[in-house]
């Protein structure tokens, strides 16, 4: 006997979304910790099992301090953090500030050898052994071809893992297979407050993005510096927690 499902029934799947609407992530989401930017994220946060590509000019836009609530979150269940290429040292005692002990993040150095970035997050991401891997393309040599891009995608599908790779603006015409990207830009900081950051969605599961979102970035501790410095802190130098991978 033969059956059919009706068009209700299909829109119910999870692998299935209205092109008026946005996509919950198969494998659930993370909340970022501003309320303004859930609402326009698919499944009202970060997403999971799928890769998310930040955009930004030279030197940063505060795109760092923008994801440390989540990450926080992550390592307070357990989860562990690996970050690959990033621009700056790392100053331990600021993510502990942020509340990311530093015995629950894995610092990697890749080689100078075109690719090396590339390899090294899909390695990372395969393993199944992170809450979140971050990385940086951004230098000569490392800037991400569309069919890496594809590769990393494949790698983090079905694994519930926060995946995010940091891009130049130079690649904003790129194609991609990210499902979510963002253009991050700084905006001017008023004194006393907080850095703010407009980001603007160039592509989501689901209904295209209308409006730019404008944050003033939330600074637990020394977050702004989590990624600074002209050396590596004493903590992570006398290797407490902080591997590093040449």
């Amino acid at each position: 006997m033969s059956s059919s499902l009706s068009l209700t029934d299909v829109l119910a799947r999870g692998d299935v979304w209205r092109g008026d609407a946005l996509a919950a992530p198969a494998l659930g989401s993370i909340a970022s910790g501003y309320p303004a930017l859930d609402a326009e994220l698919p499944g009202g946060g970060w997403p999971r099992g799928g890769l998310t590509e930040l955009l930004g000019g030279p030197g940063g836009a505060g795109e760092l301090s923008l994801l440390l609530p989540a990450l926080a979150a992550l390592a307070g269940t357990g989860g562990r953090i690996a970050l690959v290429a990033p621009p700056w040292q790392v100053h331990a005692p600021a993510w502990a500030a942020a509340g990311i002990a530093p015995e629950r993040l894995l610092l990697v150095h890749p080689g100078r050898a075109p690719g090396q970035v590339a390899w090294c997050l899909e390695q990372l991401l395969a393993s199944g052994s992170f809450a979140a891997v971050l990385g940086w393309a951004e230098a000569p040599g490392q800037r991400l071809a569309p069919a890496q891009i594809r590769r990393l995608q494949v790698a983090v599908e079905k694994r519930s893992v926060f995946a995010v790779l940091w891009r130049s603006t130079v690649e904003l015409a790129q194609a991609s297979a990210a499902p979510l990207r963002l253009h991050c830009e700084p905006l001017p900081q008023a004194a006393g407050r907080g850095r703010r950051l407009r980001l603007r969605i160039l592509k989501r599961r689901g209904a295209a993005a209308s409006h730019a979102i404008d944050l003033e970035l939330s600074r637990p501790g020394k977050v702004a510096h989590a990624v600074a410095g002209s050396r590596i802190s004493a903590i992570a130098a006398a290797g407490a927690g902080l591997a590093l991978v040449a």
